[in-house]
């Protein structure tokens, strides 16, 4: 189990979560590949209408042919993992090893390699939770390094955001000129 002390933001495997409405955390499957999509529509939507369309663009993800793929495998792989909040699927989390276009890792690691959030539930710790969920699949897999990349650019919040999660910044990158960071938390062990 972990938990953030001081925050009411826990998780166990198939345990239900002390919130308000309680959140549970799920293995994801095809069957949620449409679930996620809305979510990260939503979110390019949200960012969209604040101007902020340097992340993900403004273009839906549902409809892009490649993204709707990426979610497919996402969702094939093994590690994609759903957040409900009062049974409505709230965010979703996929781990597994690290993307091509980052500088590999010279030990063991689980890889953040998505986070969305539905943004009807924007600011109720879902994120937290999802992070907290990775924390606890690299522990159980005997890992002590988990790593994340986010987008770096506009007034770079998003990389604030990973580092109040305890990530700390390691390599910029850039994948065209879309401008990202690396982040990595260490489990203690």
């Amino acid at each position: 189990m972990w938990l953030e002390e001081g925050r009411g933001i826990g998780w166990s495997p198939g345990v239900l979560l002390r919130y308000h409405p309680p959140m549970v955390i799920r293995k994801g499957s095809s069957d949620d590949v449409s679930v996620v999509l809305g979510m990260f529509d939503s979110a390019v939507a949200w960012l969209a209408a604040r101007g902020r369309t340097g992340q993900w663009g403004s273009r839906p993800f549902s409809a892009d042919p490649a993204r709707v793929e990426r979610v497919t495998e996402w969702a094939a792989s093994g590690g994609m993992w759903i957040a409900e909040v009062d049974g409505e699927p709230a965010g979703c989390a996929v781990l597994g090893a690290a993307v091509d276009y980052v500088p590999p890792a010279r030990e063991p690691e689980l890889y953040v390699q998505g986070l969305v959030i539905d943004q009807r539930f924007r600011g109720h710790g879902v994120g937290s939770a999802l992070l907290g969920h990775a924390r606890a699949e690299a522990a159980g897999r005997g890992v002590a390094l988990l790593r994340v990349d986010c987008y770096a650019g506009d007034d770079g919040r998003l990389v604030e955001y990973y580092e109040s999660q305890g990530f700390t910044r390691t390599e910029p990158f850039k994948v065209g000129e879309w401008p990202g960071q690396v982040l990595e938390l260490r489990l203690p062990g």
